[in-house]
């Protein structure tokens, strides 16, 4: 079979490269999807962790005598310090950041903004947001918990939000 590269031009050189790099992006996204969706559900396991140990505590601080304390050490009916939990977190729970080295929990004014990346905001992937302010004691008081676990955060189905109501 004889090929002949006579008409062989810069338009055909084009197709061939763009050919070239479509199948090579289509092989890279095989590659690497099983690592992402591994740190995907990581990062979802860890923010599960977390709702489940505060919902637990209150759950538990509903039907406490006054003087109960949480795991974290504050009272059950009053306040709770976001801090506190955060260091309770950080220190008892085995969660790590698949996506770095740097806190896998922090505190922010709005976790939305953080787990949603809107209006230009910067996205930390993998760590978990817990509103700063504190847990308010009074019933129907709500507590948002956020995180990203796929890019693009503002995409449907990348990142998580959870309320939390006491």
């Amino acid at each position: 079979m004889k090929i002949n590269f006579k008409n062989f031009g810069l338009l055909e050189l084009l197709v061939v490269f763009s050919s070239i790099y479509v199948v090579g992006m289509l092989l890279w996204t095989l590659s690497t999807r099983p690592a992402v969706e591994a740190k995907a559900t990581q990062v979802t396991e860890n923010h599960k962790k977390v709702v489940d140990l505060i919902n637990g505590e209150v759950n538990k601080c509903s039907s406490a005598s006054e003087e109960s304390l949480t795991v974290w050490g504050d009272p059950c009916n009053e306040e709770w310090i976001a801090k506190n939990i955060i260091n309770y977190i950080k220190n008892n729970l085995d969660i790590k950041n698949p996506y770095s080295d740097e806190s896998v929990i922090k505190t922010d004014p709005d976790p939305r903004l953080k787990a949603e990346g809107k209006a230009g905001q910067s996205v930390e992937m993998g760590v978990i947001f817990l509103m700063s302010q504190n847990f308010d004691s009074e019933p129907g008081s709500e507590w948002i918990i956020g995180t990203c676990f796929k890019s693009p955060c503002v995409a449907a189905g990348n990142n998580e939000l959870t309320s939390i109501y006491r």
